[in-house]
């Protein structure tokens, strides 16, 4: 699952840095329109991803905080988790706004409400936030991984051994 994960965010943040890319090249309406459609789908991509990445490492320490408690386990192993998920609760949210206010200054621009300027500008630190998300992500599942397989691994010392 979290190879699932750490994959759609990372086609997200591509589809997020192409559709830049087509925004800072568009020659007609074509070009816009292209622009506008993979960063519609791409933000799409790019929240979902982050919000079941967030779901998902909620489960995990949830699935922990149960094992050792029924294990008999230390509560040292459910303090790593959280540890491990906080700053990536904090980054990836505010990836996803970003994300968000640029896709929204997106169509300010569209209507001429305002300068593609901020828009541009906007899009950037959405795709630096979402890089610097990913990176916490990656580092919160490999940790998370690691204390999962030394739970289980405890846990299966504790069982008895079938005679037979």
């Amino acid at each position: 699952m979290s190879a699932a994960l750490i994959t759609t965010t990372t086609l997200g943040i591509i589809g997020l840095a192409y559709s830049s890319f087509l925004g800072w090249t568009t020659a007609g309406s074509v070009d816009i329109f292209r622009h506008v459609s993979f960063g519609i789908f791409s933000t799409l991509i790019t929240l979902l991803a982050h919000s079941m990445t967030m779901f998902y490492l909620i489960g995990k320490g949830k699935a922990v905080r149960e094992a050792t408690t029924a294990g008999g386990l230390s509560s040292e192993f459910h303090r790593i988790v959280a540890r491990a998920r906080r700053p990536v609760f904090s980054i990836a949210t505010v990836a996803m706004l970003f994300t968000m206010v640029a896709a929204i200054l997106g169509g300010a621009v569209d209507i001429d409400a305002i300068p593609s300027g901020f828009h541009g500008l906007s899009a950037g630190l959405a795709i630096a936030a979402n890089l610097m998300a990913l990176r916490r992500e990656i580092v919160a599942m490999i940790l998370i991984a690691r204390v999962v397989a030394e739970v289980n691994q405890r846990l299966a010392e504790l069982r008895p051994t079938d005679p037979a």
